[in-house]
């Protein structure tokens, strides 16, 4: 069972980090076009910088929980590391349930929310006359992806945990 879920999670985590290089190369040629049309053209497009924007709302949401999945966020690890491996693998658990009702409850509620809302409100961008709704889908997709690698870790560690009590 727990190998059918990181098999699928790394499948997931795969195409998350390549839609992010996608968004990232995009992003990139969107503020080159912008800076060549405003300095050697001499007439800027108007909606290079509103892309960007949105380009780096996307990136930055994604590239968040590429992060957290990878451990690649901020942590005091200095008091945790003088814990026994069991307090440690308890309080982590813990810790990833916290990170997974956040995921759940503002991520994943709150973006949707917003995003419904934004859509039914029909908020529509100045410059490339696109449904900001759009941009507002970054949070709860971000936070489905947090929400899936903080159900994984919280298996992992509870198999860990009965495991070793087993073996005890």
């Amino acid at each position: 069972m727990l190998s059918l879920i990181q098999k699928f999670n790394r499948l997931l985590i795969k195409m998350l980090e390549i839609t992010v290089i996608l968004v990232m190369g995009f992003l990139v040629i969107d503020v080159l076009w912008g800076v060549f049309s405003r300095y050697v053209l001499h007439n800027q497009s108007p909606w290079t910088e509103e892309l960007a924007t949105m380009l780096l709302i996307w990136v930055s949401l994604l590239g968040a929980a590429i992060g957290f999945i990878r451990g690649s966020h901020l942590g005091v690890d200095y008091f945790v590391g003088k814990l026994s491996k069991r307090k440690q693998v308890i309080g982590q658990i813990i810790v990833y349930m916290l990170v997974a009702f956040f995921a759940s409850l503002a991520m994943i509620y709150g973006g949707t929310r917003l995003a419904v809302l934004t859509f039914q409100l029909a908020q529509i961008s100045p410059a490339m006359q696109l449904n900001v709704g759009y941009v507002y889908l970054a949070v709860p997709i971000s936070g489905f992806f947090i929400l899936i690698f903080s159900i994984e870790t919280i298996i992992k560690n509870a198999a860990y945990l009965l495991n070793k009590s087993n073996n005890e």
